[in-house]
């Protein structure tokens, strides 16, 4: 290996590990807040990106009657309790749950999207599969909130299924790539970096940047935190931890489809790739201990360091020597960290 090879695995292991880190953020924000392990935050990374790619190619995105759906159960599910809290609750619930939906398909199949700028498109997807989050949260984890850990894993586990099989039906079994952000390329000495590559790292780090700035400064961030250092003290506070996990789901649902849309226009999506990623994000969780935010984002950029390379080195054996990477790490966090009961 010369040092333009390693310049170039270099790079391509800092642009996937920048996406495995807001995975990895992601994971470790929905586990604080609500005990989730969430393994369908993939998910959100392939319709994101296929969402995008249908819009782009003049297709319906299944992800539409997805949103349509999920809106109506949650419609049918909350509508005698918002009716009881007042018609101003119940007109909103309507709002968010029946006529936003609507409005989005009109959208698709009226205003021509195919035409419009790759930033209006982009945000097009997002309003399509973000609102999904919360969708998700309200339908499969709020009834079962205060149920273990285990249970809440079994059920992560059925979600995951069920969304993959849904993927295959929206958008098929072939995979699809998006329109580049920027066709530009930058020659650094030996090494060409790519336009896209910089939106990636740039987009990665500024969403995190973000992402300080709301859990210490605003309001809802620090109810977020608050909730994920202890559920019982924060209700006791008065800040409801419904809120909490909808708004955490919200978020995630945000990062993996944004996740997804930045990693298109470098590799194929196909429905079930989601997963793949979201399991590399998830080690990055891992090495953090499913707690520290710093420490999983610089795990996650070290499994994209280490796939690169092991790529180069051993292609066959990649994946295996990325996820034997969480074995070390388990086995000194079990040595090293003493088991606490759930406190609820």
């Amino acid at each position: 290996m010369d040092l333009q090879i390693a310049l170039l695995l270099g790079q391509d292991g800092i642009v996937t590990g920048a996406i495995y880190a807001l995975l990895a953020l992601a994971l470790v924000l929905v586990f604080a807040v609500t005990r989730v392990i969430f393994i369908p935050q993939g998910e959100f990374v392939a319709y994101g990106a296929l969402t995008l790619a249908g819009i782009q190619t003049g297709q319906t995105p299944g992800t539409i009657w997805l949103l349509l759906v999920l809106g109506l159960a949650t419609l049918a599910v909350d509508a005698s309790a918002s009716l009881r809290a007042g018609g101003g609750r119940f007109l909103r619930l309507l709002a968010i749950q029946l006529v936003y939906p609507i409005v989005i398909i009109a959208l698709l199949f009226f205003a021509a999207p195919r035409n419009w700028p790759l930033l209006l498109q982009v945000l097009l997807a997002l309003a399509v599969v973000v609102p999904l989050g919360p969708q998700l949260y309200r339908l499969v984890y709020q009834p079962i909130a205060e149920a273990s850990v285990l249970v809440l894993l079994i059920a992560s586990i059925a979600l995951h299924l069920t969304l993959v099989g849904l993927g295959l039906l929206f958008f098929g079994a072939e995979g699809s790539r998006t329109l580049a952000f920027s066709e530009a390329a930058f020659d650094l000495g030996a090494l060409t970096v790519s336009g896209q590559s910089l939106w990636v790292i740039t987009t990665s780090v500024l969403l995190i940047v973000a992402l300080y700035f709301f859990f210490e400064k605003s309001l809802y961030g620090k109810a977020l935190r608050a909730t994920a250092v202890n559920r019982a003290g924060a209700r006791l506070m008065g800040i409801s931890t419904t809120l909490a996990g909808r708004l955490t789901f919200l978020l995630a649902a945000t990062i993996g489809a944004l996740s997804g849309i930045l990693i298109a226009p470098l590799t194929t999506i196909y429905y079930d790739t989601g997963f793949l990623i979201g399991l590399k994000g998830f080690v990055g969780a891992i090495i953090g201990g499913l707690a520290s935010y710093p420490v999983a984002a610089a795990g996650a950029v070290l499994v994209g360091l280490l796939e690169s390379f092991s790529s180069f080195w051993a292609s066959a054996f990649k994946e295996v020597i990325v996820f034997t990477l969480i074995i070390p790490v388990l086995l000194w966090r079990s040595l090293t960290t003493h088991h606490v009961e759930e406190d609820e």
